[in-house]
């Protein structure tokens, strides 16, 4: 039986995303749409498979007319700034398409009217009247049932009824031609939430639908009645075969159709999944293999909107710390196929967790320790050590994710081999096996494994920070250009040499919004004091013998905390700044340890501080919290530690 796919060769990938209107500037959901489908298109590359990437823009929308209007502009010119507009967003967050459609191009108009001719000749375009309610927003018409107090769920605006002479497009007939290619093919639309909806509305039963708009001049002509304009979602649509030389270039078509891979909001996936596929069948054209409806980006749990005034503009969030870090925030945070909810909060939190504290500690500890023991030269020692299969498992399960677009779940699963290696460097104590000489190649080791950890979680992390994994993989001493890096060159290799390269922080920590922390001014700074001072909820006397109640006590709360980085205070001989995990939260906190410990030794360990004290400031940094350590007299400070491993943020009592 007719599958209504091709057997084109599947050496190639071509996917798109959904074209966008350009009466505003993107938002930061349009742009996680842009991102998402991004990081496929560089795992494809990656992976070697030759991979055509589309974007573009919706020019004939009412919307873009009247705002042109609105701003005194020529529709066509406005088009232009905007596109230039939308240009410089998508590159500015590194999305590397390899076209650019616009609907005002000669080449588009071409192949929307060739295929609406074909469509006609098939017997499916017909002439009639059609009336209904109609979203100007959305520019489609809503059934009554679909409106929730008569007003559009997306935009929440009231349509407007109109009735009007219209071609249409005998959709009905495609019922069941519809219905048997999801059976055939449940991979058609993903993921399942999606598929079932649309499945309900084909069983259901489809109706004709209209394809033009009478008396508009903005827009691509009817084939054979110059004085309708193809409707705006008929014409949009197309883009995705006119963009490969439909109507104009029959051998590119015969090349990249049918498409691999639509990328588009859960919001219109009945124009994907129902109708496109339904001209495509009218027009005796494959349809795409898969459509892939993604989830809205929500802020503050409202969906982002212009029309609503929740958007963000993805700018200023790249301007925050940079693309790669929002990057990674759209696809690690947020279930590719879920919504997703996006506050700054959260952003910073999340760049602090993962870069500053993890990744970037990671790849500035192994720096730094390169050139402090080997002078930056790591000799490859021929057998893969501990990390090596950790490393595999984090590539297959990488590998697994992304061909099913998992994207969350490969970058976990690239991070996951970084928590190995920070708890490798906790474990190992490289700093101990220094010091002693019988110990050298144990250290020479230790230091390439996590070198090559470092290479190995850098190839995975291309297609998602394309610009920090470029970077992150020259310090470590690839020798091969980001370009040309494959994904088979995430294999462990344990007989390399290379040079390791020490250079600022990639992600230094944000301080901007984090609770701070503080310390004490005592003898040993960082250290609880043997008798805290801790306010009273009632003037209570004293006691005389210099004894405090066990209520007293009480409101002092010892919380044990992981520490995640830790480095010395600049121009201060006792002071380490740390930064601590206590389960809930992450804290700053400075501690006078300085002289008994060094900043490497404490990453990962576990303390106990006292969680409810007062803020204070010291040597110019915030902090809240002490370090709970023995302090004998004359002596340096130990740390309190403990037996087995407790969770960060248990109560000490």
């Amino acid at each position: 039986m007719n599958h209504e796919t091709s057997d084109s060769d599947l050496g190639r990938f071509y996917l798109t995303t959904a074209i966008d209107y350009v009466n505003s500037r993107p938002h930061l959901g349009t742009a996680y749409e842009k991102i998402a489908a991004d990081v496929i298109a560089r795992y494809k590359r990656l992976c070697g498979i030759e991979t055509h990437f589309v974007m573009g823009n919706d020019e004939h929308s009412q919307n873009v007319f009247r705002k042109a209007r609105e701003l005194g502009e020529d529709p066509l010119a406005y088009c232009d700034r905007m596109a230039q507009e939308f240009l410089d967003v998508w590159k500015r967050l590194d999305i590397s398409f390899d076209d650019f459609i616009r609907t005002t191009e000669p080449r588009h108009k071409a192949g929307v009217q060739e295929l609406v001719r074909r469509m006609t000749a098939a017997g499916d375009i017909f002439e009639g009247h059609y009336e209904g309610w109609y979203c100007e927003s959305c520019e489609a018409f809503k059934q009554e049932k679909d409106l929730v107090d008569g007003a559009c769920p997306i935009h929440r605006t009231k349509p407007e009824w109109i009735r009007e002479k219209n071609y249409f497009f005998r959709l009905s007939k495609y019922t069941e031609r519809l219905r048997l290619h999801f059976e055939w093919h449940p991979e058609f639309l993903v993921p399942d939430v999606r598929r079932n909806e649309i499945l309900r509305l084909i069983e259901g039963g489809l109706e004709d639908i209209s394809v033009s708009r009478a008396g508009q001049a903005w827009g691509i002509p009817m084939p054979n009645d110059p004085s309708s304009v193809i409707y705006v979602w008929v014409d949009a649509l197309i883009n995705y075969l006119s963009a490969v030389g439909y109507g104009t270039d029959p051998r590119m078509v015969a090349k990249w159709w049918p498409a691999d891979l639509h990328v588009i909001g859960k919001d219109i996936t009945r124009f994907h999944s129902v109708i496109w596929p339904a001209m495509l069948m009218s027009a005796g054209l494959p349809v795409p293999r898969q459509i892939f409806g993604h989830g809205w980006v929500n802020f503050r749990g409202e969906k982002m909107s212009k029309s609503l005034g929740t958007a963000v503009e993805p700018l200023e969030a790249a301007q925050k710390f940079g693309p790669d870090p929002l990057r990674l925030y759209l696809v690690k945070e947020i279930p590719f196929g879920n919504d997703g909810d996006f506050t700054w909060e959260r952003f910073e939190d999340r760049y602090n967790i993962d870069l500053a504290n993890n990744l970037g500690n990671l790849v500035s500890r192994i720096a730094t320790m390169a050139e402090k023991y080997r002078a930056g030269r790591l000799a490859g020692p021929g057998t893969p050590g501990r990390l090596a299969e950790v490393a595999q498992t984090s590539l297959d399960d990488y590998r697994g994710a992304m061909d099913g677009f998992a994207l969350e779940a490969g970058a976990a699963a690239a991070f996951r081999l970084v928590d190995a290696a920070n708890e490798y460097i906790t474990r190992t104590e490289p700093w101990a096996l220094a010091r002693d000489g019988t110990r050298a190649d144990e250290l020479s080791q230790v230091l390439f494994d996590v070198a090559e950890a470092v290479r190995v979680v850098a190839v995975l992390l291309l297609p998602i920070m394309p610009r920090s994994a470029a970077e992150m993989l020259r310090r470590v001493g690839e020798t091969k250009k980001a370009g040309d890096i494959r994904l088979s060159d995430a294999a462990w290799r344990a007989s390399d040499d290379r040079v390791i390269a020490k250079a600022d922080a990639l992600w230094p920590r944000s301080e901007s919004t984090q609770r701070s922390t503080r310390v004490e001014e005592t003898k040993n700074p960082g250290t609880a004091p043997t008798q805290p001072s801790v306010p009273t909820a009632a003037a209570a006397p004293p006691p005389t013998d210099g004894k405090i109640t066990m209520d007293d006590f009480m409101k002092v709360e010892l919380r044990t905390a992981k520490v995640l980085a830790a480095e010395k205070v600049p121009n201060s001989r006792k002071l380490v700044k740390l930064s601590i995990d206590l389960g809930t939260e992450q804290r700053t906190l400075v501690a006078g340890i300085a002289e008994a410990y060094e900043p490497e030794v404490l990453v990962g360990r576990t303390i106990v501080m006292v969680f409810n004290l007062k803020p204070a400031k010291l040597m110019g940094i915030e902090s809240n919290g002490m370090v709970l350590a023995a302090s004998p007299e004359g002596g340096k400070p130990t740390l309190v530690g403990f037996d087995a491993d407790v969770p960060p943020g248990t109560r000490v009592r």
